[in-house]
């Protein structure tokens, strides 16, 4: 065996720089196949995080513009949803939705407590608010809750940066303060926070109280909806389809016209960015085995043109009474050898490069408008993973180092000793 040993590190030595380009190939590919799937895995690990953080039983329907003409009416028309709309929705999907809820938007006077104030927005919520919203967390207190909007009660939500400005001054308890806008007193209920602190402009209170207060009549913006039984992209489809279809009675505008309304169905999007998710991960072992497969024909071209160097040696081998086991364990085993060595030293790299990312990356969050989420998370490859990668390759080695030996093999005495 050290006799073998010695003999394959002859032979590399004497071809230095071709057995370092062809295991540079080797380490190369398998360090491109760990890179990919690791940063695959960061981009599909932030993915879900983000689903997981949203009800896949939410739904959001919005008002939209009308793009064709119907019933005499003309394209072009504001389509604002209502209360009717909603009371409607309760009555004619009870079996298929769990909870309906109405959002209104409005601007607002300066809120203040003391000397202090914060200019921010009202928004009016439902009681499952925040099952919907993916980036509202409660920290103190309680939210807005079925007897606030029942009630009309006077109650907010603020965010824990308005807090701090309304209150850290004085030290007070904002939970149960009243704080005071455009002549109103509003008492604080709860403290929220969000993903990336980014939407302290927003106060929540019950949508029947904002609806009230500022005169908006029956008008919201927006339709909440918990729905239960949808678990499939075909039932939501159809869902969605009669939904439509209710909303179009009732404002006069086409049910197939699609930009009337808007439909944001949480389950719907978790399925296609499953999907996508899927794809991506597919497409990344496909580059990274392509990419693997070139440094295994290189081991390959390598071993074939060894056997061409020495095919008098084989011969005078053969002539002298080796037997041909000998020969094609000698061509294998250097094949393993190159694969092996370059191959761990890939995989060692890339290990260490995903967990390079992770350290620098695997944190980072992007600015989505209502909050700041991860792009890249947890970079990294299993490190199981990482060793049947290094193993497949080892084996895909060997396969490759089998053809050259067979010629090597088969090579004649007589006519290897004729060979130049």
């Amino acid at each position: 065996m050290i006799d073998l040993l010695q003999e394959i590190s002859g032979s590399i030595k004497r071809n230095r720089l071709r057995t370092l380009l062809t295991g540079f190939a080797v380490a190369w590919g398998i360090f491109m196949l760990i890179v990919l799937l690791g940063a695959g895995n960061g981009l599909i690990n932030s993915l879900e995080e983000s689903v997981s953080n949203r009800a896949l039983n939410a739904v959001r329907i919005f008002g939209g513009t009308t793009t064709m003409p119907f019933g005499g009416l003309s394209e072009g028309r504001r389509v604002t949803l209502t209360t009717k709309d909603l009371a409607e929705t309760e009555r004619r999907f009870a079996d298929e939705v769990m909870s309906a809820g109405a959002v209104v938007s409005q601007s607002a006077p300066p809120v203040a407590y003391g000397t202090e104030y914060v200019q921010q927005s009202f928004v009016g919520v439902h009681a499952d608010y925040l099952s919907v919203s993916a980036s509202t967390r409660l920290t103190e207190g309680r939210f807005i809750n079925a007897n606030d909007v029942k009630e009309r009660r006077k109650v907010i939500v603020i965010h824990r940066k308005s807090a701090e400005t309304l209150f850290g001054k004085t030290h007070t308890d904002p939970i149960g303060a009243f704080v005071t806008a455009g002549g109103v007193a509003y008492q604080v209920v709860g403290i929220y926070g969000d993903l990336g602190d980014t939407s302290e402009n927003n106060i929540y209170m019950p949508f029947t109280t904002l609806q009230t207060i500022y005169n908006r009549g029956d008008k919201i913006s927006r339709i909440d909806l918990l729905t239960k039984g949808l678990n499939t992209l075909e039932r939501n489809e159809a869902f969605a389809q009669r939904y439509r279809a209710m909303l179009a009675k009732n404002h006069s505008f086409d049910p197939t016209d699609e930009g009337a309304i808007w439909i944001n169905d949480q389950f719907t999007n978790y399925v296609q960015t499953h999907m996508a998710m899927n794809a991506l991960h597919i497409g990344l072992w496909v580059i990274g085995i392509f990419t693997l497969l070139s440094g295994v024909v290189g081991v390959s071209n390598i071993m074939l043109i060894t056997v061409k160097e020495r095919t008098r040696e084989f011969g005078i081998r053969k002539a002298l009474g080796a037997k041909p086991r000998s020969i094609l364990w000698l061509i294998i085993v250097e094949s393993v050898a190159i694969t092996t060595l370059f191959g761990y030293v890939g995989m060692v790299a890339g290990v260490a490069t995903t967990e390079w990312m992770d350290f620098y990356f695997g944190n980072q969050t992007v600015d989505v408008g209502l909050a700041e989420e991860s792009f890249f998370k947890n970079p990294t490859v299993d490190i199981r993973i990482a060793l049947q990668a290094t193993l497949t390759l080892i084996v895909a080695g060997t396969l490759a180092g089998l053809f050259p030996a067979q010629k090597a093999v088969r090579i004649r005495p007589i006519e290897a000793l004729r060979s130049e």
